[in-house]
């Protein structure tokens, strides 16, 4: 088993290392006639939309940008309460017949210890640096841990091994849309004026677990505090107080955003009304955390922290909700 040297890699999700242009996006359809062409979830959380502090001044990791907190406006948007569902998006698989990037590249990245001995004897490279995500032939959104997984008791969990292309197609199937960043934290922050987390600023109000995050030491041991080592069905947790779940942890959420550091640095109004990051880049925002974040290695369960991972990259802990305007 070797480490791959050549990918960028992101410490949360890996990245699979192939960029593309924004021109190359451009390629991304709905390969069946037949469209949802309307919500595909059981209920929306409806949003007015209005100005809130954005960002964080929490100094941890200054390479992705969190801050500085700045005053941003949003207009009204439907936002979903969870991420989309394994369920959901076998229908959109079975209505379309999509095939996602993990399938056409044939591998996605998946934490180590989901991996069984007989996969892993098939397993040749590794995250450098990261070393417990590993490249696993065969893992997709259906067989998540590799050949011999499935999803068949976990039709409530969030789905994972999407790229943002793969979830692109799913919005233009259900004709629906990823929300921005701003979306994102606007809904995440729940009401609440700059807390640390979605429920406030105390990781475990009086000892209660408040998402699907790490606890023990990572990566090598996870105590399951939180009743939960991989990801936990949606709205395991309590939700925030707009009524969204698993807006921490759980797994990674894309947004429509390019990621910069630095774009939304200067006041204008491209930045501070409705914003919709920058024209171009190379990698597409993430947020939310999952359930690897532990506070010692990566505590982006935090409402304002944010990275990013190519818009081809897949892993086992990355996935996706919904907005419709």
């Amino acid at each position: 088993m070797t480490s791959d040297p050549d990918p960028i890699q992101s410490c949360c999700a890996p990245i699979r290392g192939e960029e593309q242009s924004s021109d190359a996006l451009e390629r991304v359809q709905c390969p069946s006639a037949e469209r949802s062409n309307g919500q595909t979830v059981s209920k929306w959380v409806s949003l007015s939309g209005d100005e809130f502090r954005m960002g964080t001044d929490d100094r941890r990791f200054l390479a992705d940008g969190e801050g500085p907190i700045r005053e941003v406006s949003v207009d009204g948007f439907a936002i979903s309460p969870n991420p989309v569902t394994n369920a959901e998006f076998d229908g959109f698989v079975s209505a379309t017949g999509y095939v996602t990037d993990a399938e056409r590249f044939g591998w996605s990245f998946v934490f180590k210890d989901f991996v069984t001995s007989e996969v892993e004897r098939r397993v040749t490279q590794v995250v450098q640096g990261s070393e417990w995500w590993w490249r696993v032939d065969g893992a997709y959104w259906r067989m998540p841990e590799g050949p011999g997984s499935n999803v068949d008791d976990r039709a409530d969990h969030p789905v994972t091994h999407v790229s943002w292309q793969d979830a692109l197609a799913y919005c233009e199937w259900a004709g629906t849309r990823l929300p921005t960043e701003a979306e994102w934290e606007y809904a995440s922050r729940g009401g609440l004026d700059q807390a640390r987390f979605v429920w406030g600023d105390e990781l475990e109000p009086e000892g209660r677990h408040m998402c699907n995050i790490w606890q023990g030491e990572f990566p090598g041991r996870n105590t399951l505090e939180d009743g939960w080592h991989g990801t936990s069905p949606v709205g395991s947790f309590a939700a925030n107080g707009y009524g969204l779940y698993d807006v921490a942890g759980n797994v990674w959420e894309w947004c429509s955003d390019w990621f910069s550091a630095s774009f939304h640095r200067n006041a204008r109004r491209i930045t501070r009304d409705n914003p919709k990051g920058p024209r171009n880049g190379s990698a597409k925002v993430i947020r939310g955390g999952s359930y690897l974040c532990h506070d010692s290695y990566c505590n982006r369960y935090r409402v304002g922290a944010r990275t990013s991972n190519t818009p081809d990259s897949s892993t086992g802990n990355l996935g996706f909700r919904i907005v419709t305007d």
